[in-house]
């Protein structure tokens, strides 16, 4: 049992944190029960997000969830669910074409009228240095 004051704040925290991380943890483990018992593509995007939370709080490290998600989707695609939203191929109008164009410039145009900052030098009093001790083993 702890007695400094900072000791026994440190063992509380310890235990939310640990509380916090088991309720994530168990969130993916239903998670991942529900997409094996019923795989669907609502499912597979609910469990991925389990996934992405875990490693965005450091439960589980970045390229473990990367593994996980990719090993979910390979179980799911073998259960016959397509795993994208695909994407219309259809034309856009000319308007709206030439909208994007002018909001696409639009951006560029702001960031050009920035004036740049200045950078302040510093200069380096080891160059003194070095060139002291040469003159020293000169002489």
């Amino acid at each position: 049992m702890p007695i400094i004051k900072s000791a026994k704040k440190a063992a509380r925290q310890a235990e939310k944190r640990t509380e916090h991380n088991k309720e994530i943890k168990k969130s993916i483990k239903t998670a991942l029960k529900a997409l094996r018992a019923n795989p669907s593509a609502e499912n597979l995007s609910k469990l991925q997000s389990e996934y992405d939370k875990a490693a965005k709080k450091d439960l589980i490290k970045k390229n473990t969830a990367s593994r996980r998600k990719a090993a979910a989707a390979k179980l799911a695609k073998a259960a016959g669910v397509t795993l994208g939203a695909k994407k219309s191929t259809a034309k856009k109008p000319a308007a709206a074409k030439a909208a994007t164009k002018t909001a696409a410039k639009k951006p560029a145009a702001k960031a050009a009228a920035k004036k740049p900052v200045a950078k302040a030098t510093t200069k380096k009093p080891a160059a003194k240095k070095t060139t002291a001790k040469k003159t020293a083993k000169k002489a």
